[in-house]
């Protein structure tokens, strides 16, 4: 990772906080920083000084610091590495609606860290929509993955994904924390992906979504209905719940 570009009046006219202001000193600490950040001054992924350098800088005590850092992590400007310290976070992600691809293939081509947790791996009786999305019967048995997607470190999706139980079986096999299930499905089973359907809504965050995505409940979250075909059948039905402070789709859309 980069280092922290810095200009000779970096110290001298943009560190100064007033310690008799009505504005608190984390605060002007934080309006500083995120300055830096939005302006390119910290680049996107450079590391931050550290606490102890800022503590000098601004000459204020640890814990004014650590507020600072600790707002400017809500608001995604920052992430922390354990043992590392802290880093500039890029600017929200986006994914482009007009192709199809897997969450971490698209992050990858964009220069984001993803990697995945699995929640769960299931064997269930497919609910009415996921029977009807997926072609079987009432309550025919589906196999239920889900996921924890993280990017540059934070949680930003749960993905809870349905298929008929024979292909479950074989993805939970797979090393799904750092493989896309769209890669899996094309390179390793030969599957010719083609293409999908979607549906967004607006939604709120749950107790359980929220806790997986350390957010407050009632939070807004974006959710994606998807159904995806391989030659033209169906094979892999999604409930996607992405953090709506954190992430948005893009589409282009043409008029003829």
């Amino acid at each position: 990772m980069n280092a922290v570009r810095k200009t000779p009046s970096q110290d001298t006219v943009q560190n100064k906080v007033v310690a008799m202001s009505s504005v608190p000193m984390h605060t002007q600490i934080r309006e500083i920083i995120r300055r830096r950040v939005l302006d390119g001054t910290y680049a996107p992924h450079s590391q931050m000084p550290s606490e102890s350098q800022m503590m000098e800088a601004f000459a204020v005590s640890r814990i004014t610091v650590r507020q600072a850092l600790g707002d400017l992590q809500k608001e995604g400007l920052i992430f922390k590495v354990p043992g590392k310290g802290s880093f500039v976070a890029k600017p929200k992600a986006f994914q482009n609606l007009s192709r199809l691809q897997g969450f971490g293939e698209a992050m990858s081509s964009s220069g984001y860290e993803t990697f995945s947790q699995v929640l769960s791996m299931r064997r269930v009786a497919a609910t009415d929509i996921v029977a009807r999305r997926l072609m079987l019967k009432p309550a025919a048995p589906v196999f239920e993955i889900q996921r924890l997607r993280f990017l540059n470190r934070e949680p930003i999706s749960v993905d809870l994904s349905y298929f008929r139980p024979e292909l479950g079986k074989r993805l939970a096999q797979e090393d799904l924390p750092t493989r896309d299930i769209f890669l899996i499905l094309e390179n390793d089973y030969g599957l010719a992906l083609t293409h999908a359907d979607v549906q967004i809504e607006a939604i709120s965050a749950d107790e359980d979504l929220a806790r997986h995505l350390r957010i407050e409940e009632g939070s807004p979250l974006l959710r994606i209905e998807r159904l995806t075909y391989a030659n033209e059948q169906p094979v892999d039905f999604e409930f996607l719940y992405y953090r709506g402070d954190a992430f948005q789709y893009r589409l282009r859309i043409d008029r003829t």
